[in-house]
This record gives C-alpha cells, structure tokens and sequence, in this order.
C-alpha cells in the first residue's frame, strides 16, 4: 500500500521548494547588492544544488514520487549546511555579521529564511519518502 497522491506531506513539499526558490532569488538580489563575491566552486554549488536539485526533484517526483523526493531530500541537505557553514560558522564576507550595513538585514532574513526552508524541505521530503516506502 502506498501513499496517496495527494498527501499533506507533498502538498507542503511542493510549497516549501517553491518559497525556498524565491527565497533564494531574493537572498541573491542582496548577494549582488552587497557585493559579497562567491568563488566558482561555491556558484556552481548554488547554481546546481541550491536551485536546480530540488526543481529537478519536483519535476522528478510527477513520474517517481518517491526517486524526486530523494533528490529534494539531499539537495535541501546540502543546502542547508552550506548555507549554515557559510553564513552563520565560517569568517568570510559570506557571513551574516560582515555585510555591508545597508544591506545586512534582507541578507541575514533571507539567509535564515532559507536554512528554514531547506530544514523543513529535507524533513518533508523523507516523510515523502517514508510513506512512499522506499
């Protein structure tokens, strides 16, 4: 017996990956206004993980609930500690503490509005995952 299409936990699985996306847009508007530069290493990792993993993994999901929730699942994982470690751990200009003034307050919002939204996007993909019986 598996889970029904309609599940609550996909319903908000659904939403949580579509505010993380605006969230994260909006937290790189601050990025570029703040001038806080990312190495090639760490755009290719926002570019590929941060917004296209769990996009991939809703498109996913249409045919394989469970195979799209998996990819959900590890990219709002690994969002969520590169964000913590750059924006909250490591001194870097990535930091929350070391943006320009102007601009600190939408860029720590925004950084602590994502790992919300990664959090609760990883918690929710496995429940996806755990009703789907793997």
């Amino acid at each position: 017996m598996g889970m029904s299409r309609n599940s609550s936990a996909w319903t908000w699985l659904i939403w949580i990956v579509l505010a993380h996306l605006l969230v994260s847009m909006v937290h790189g508007f601050a990025h570029a206004q703040a001038e806080v530069p990312l190495s090639l290493a760490a755009n290719l990792f926002v570019y590929i993980v941060i917004l296209a993993g769990p996009l991939l993994g809703l498109v996913l999901a249409w045919k394989a609930r469970v195979a799209g929730s998996v990819v959900i699942a590890v990219a709002m994982a690994g969002s969520l500690v590169f964000g913590l470690v750059n924006h909250f751990m490591l001194s870097s200009p990535d930091h929350v503490a070391h943006v320009v003034p102007q601009w600190q307050a939408l860029f720590g919002t925004t950084a602590a509005l994502l790992a919300l939204t990664e959090a609760l996007g990883c918690g929710l993909a496995v429940r996806v995952i755990r009703e789907g019986k793997l």
